[in-house]
């Protein structure tokens, strides 16, 4: 399987009482697909998956593939404490039409990246699926490092890597001694380096609310090889990713900006809480600066190519 684009982690919307609003997710859904997003995850971090039971995830993978239909790559992440769950959460997952698997290390535990390898090579044997793994060592506290990667490649399923760990010399290591395992950009502050060094994916939460400037600095990057363009979309970025990391408000704040395009999103479940007013006030004031700046980014390139077919 070849990753190439944006590839959003979908946020999961509750009504007043904490249930999932299965009418919201079906209109996100096909609100990501019409802004053209390359493909869509369901049970990521973003989607709340650790606040759910296994009944509603499962439910929620039915679901997403109903909605989709064929239209975008479907993956579906399998995060759980155990590995028993992980597999069973797999196995789902190849039912309900998932084109691929998110896999990350299990949280708490701490396993040794022995262990952890056998964790994934489990899942890989009983589903049979393509696999993006998701190194994220500061939710999870253990890194998916060298010996980790050896095992792992043993199976060609293990096709790409989200890389979240924020240590820009592990993008050096995945580029240079792993370019048999695709490189997604799993931290939005380093996209531009991820462009960079060959990666053709972002898996990115911001594009829940903001799918077409993800998109356009992807473009800019990665398909136009614009870096001069690239940076200044990168620039524009910034602020909003300042923001989505504030004091640990990702999901809220990625929640907020949702609802603030007229779609259904509700507030995260407990233990989390809604933003406050200032965080909100930060947030708007921030997306609006950045969609006035990106669109003028983009209008200048477009006359400049414009004025050059002309003259």
């Amino acid at each position: 399987m070849r990753f190439e684009g944006i590839y959003t982690p979908v946020i999961t919307p509750y009504h007043a009482d904490q249930t999932i609003d299965k009418k919201a997710f079906a209109d996100i859904v096909e609100y990501l697909i019409g802004a053209g997003v390359n493909g869509l995850i369901v049970a990521g971090t973003t989607g709340e998956y650790y606040a759910h039971s296994p009944e509603e995830r499962i439910e929620l993978m039915g679901l997403a593939n109903s909605i989709i239909k064929d239209r975008v790559p479907l993956i579906i992440g399998t995060g759980a404490l155990r590995t028993e769950e992980s597999i069973e959460y797999a196995l789902a997952a190849r039912q309900n039409g998932a084109s691929c698997l998110l896999v990350a290390t299990p949280p708490y535990s701490i396993p040794t990246m022995r262990e952890n390898a056998m964790h994934a090579l489990a899942i890989d044997r009983s589903a049979k699926l393509p696999i993006m793994l998701y190194n994220y060592p500061g939710r999870m506290g253990a890194m998916m490092g060298e010996e980790y990667l050896d095992r792992v490649g043993r199976s060609p399923r293990f096709c790409a890597i989200k890389e979240s760990s924020g240590d820009i010399n592990r993008l050096h290591l995945l580029a240079r001694d792993y370019p048999h395992i695709q490189l997604s950009c799993g931290m939005d502050d380093q996209a531009l380096e991820f462009f960079a060094w060959g990666a053709r994916s972002w898996v990115c939460a911001g594009s829940n609310f903001l799918p077409a400037e993800h998109i356009a600095l992807y473009q800019a990057c990665a398909v136009e090889g614009n870096f001069e363009k690239g940076r200044r979309i990168m620039s524009a970025m910034m602020p909003l990713m300042r923001v989505l990391e504030q004091g640990g408000k990702f999901i809220q704040c990625v929640k907020h900006g949702v609802t603030m395009n007229g779609l259904a999103a509700g507030e995260p479940r407990k233990p989390l809480k809604k933003l406050n007013k200032d965080d909100i006030r930060a947030l708007e004031q921030v997306v609006g600066t950045l969609k006035i700046t990106v669109s003028k980014i983009l209008n200048e390139y477009k006359s400049n190519v414009t004025e050059g077919i002309r003259s």
